[in-house]
This record gives C-alpha cells, structure tokens and sequence, in this order.
C-alpha cells in the first residue's frame, strides 16, 4: 500500500501534468494571437478593411490565454508576488511553505471557488440562449468563451492545490528534497 507522502507527490505530478499541458497549449494561442493582430492591423491600415468579427476574436484569444495560462504561470511562479519579503534572507523555505499553504488555504483556493460557483450561473444563462455577439459581423458561440471562465479557474484552483501539498510536504519534512530540486529545475540549474 503506498503511503502517504507517495499519493501527495503522485496528485502533485499529475496535476503539474495537467498545468504543463494547458500552458503549453495557451502558448500556440499568444502565437495565434500574435499573427491575428498582425493581420487584422494589415488589413485596417494597408487596406482600410476592418473587421468586427477579427477584433472579437483578438479579445476572446486573449481572454483564453489569460484563463488558461494562470494555473500553468502560478506553477512556474510567474504570478505577482511581494518578493521583497517572500525572497528575502529571513524566509527560509519552512516560512514559505507556510506563507504558501496559508495564502492558499485564506486567499486563492476561496477565491477560485468564489470565481467557478459565481460564474456557473453566468455561463448557464448565456448556453440558454445560445448567446453570441450582439454587433453585426460579431463572432456567434459567446457562451463558450463564457465557459472557459469557471475551466480556467478550475485550473487554477487545481495547481493551487498542489502548490498547498507541496508546501504540506515540506513543512511535513518529506518535501525539502523535492523543493529544492523544483527550485533548482525551476532557476534552470538543472535539465
């Protein structure tokens, strides 16, 4: 039977798995953002061609990267933090596990559950009735765009998750080693 400390490390790496995956993908959508903006400045000021369609799917592109990408940036540490205090000499890795399980456990697991049960709403209303752009030339299918918000907070939610049991490792003593090589692998010490 395995213990413990092995089905906190397995739930972690399956759900970096899963953020590695979803911030993989966003990655093609800021390349498919990149070349629609490219495109859509082209055709507006070499052509005087505008489109409201194009513009709708610039926002909902990024709207898609923003919520898909958070979990995969939280697990690579790439979200705003306060590091004067959080990096700083008197922080060893015991307080910052402890200020990561607490801000998660106060601050972001409530509010992902906040954003995913508010939204649930929100997101049912609009696949009623089949919502879509009211400008004309507007993209239809709204509802989902609308969908990918309580998805993307899942995501976040998830590797917030695991963020909590890797910081529960540590302050368990089963998880410095496992840190420091994240952190190592992390500063791009280690391939």
């Amino acid at each position: 039977m395995p213990s413990l400390d092995h089905l906190i490390s397995r739930i972690i790496s399956r759900t970096e798995i899963l953020s590695e995956w979803s911030g993989r993908a966003t990655a093609w959508l800021v390349l498919g953002l990149a070349v629609l903006i490219g495109f859509d400045v082209t055709m507006r000021y070499l052509f005087q061609a505008g489109s409201v369609g194009l513009q709708e799917l610039e926002w909902h592109l990024f709207a898609l990267i923003f919520l898909f990408g958070a979990g995969y940036t939280f697990k690579h540490e790439g979200h705003v933090r306060v590091d004067i205090f959080y990096h700083s000499r008197y922080m060893d890795s015991r307080r910052r596990a402890w200020v990561d399980l607490l801000g998660g456990l106060f601050f972001l697991l409530p509010f992902c559950l906040l954003i995913i049960i508010s939204s649930l709403p929100f997101v049912i209303s609009s696949f009623s009735i089949g919502e879509s752009s009211p400008d004309p030339g507007g993209l239809p299918y709204r509802f989902l765009l609308k969908a990918a918000i309580p998805v993307g907070f899942a995501l976040l939610l998830l590797q917030g998750f695991a963020h909590m049991l890797r910081s529960l490792q540590i302050l368990l003593g089963n998880g410095e080693s496992n840190a420091s090589l994240q952190q190592s692998h992390h500063n791009g010490t280690q391939d």
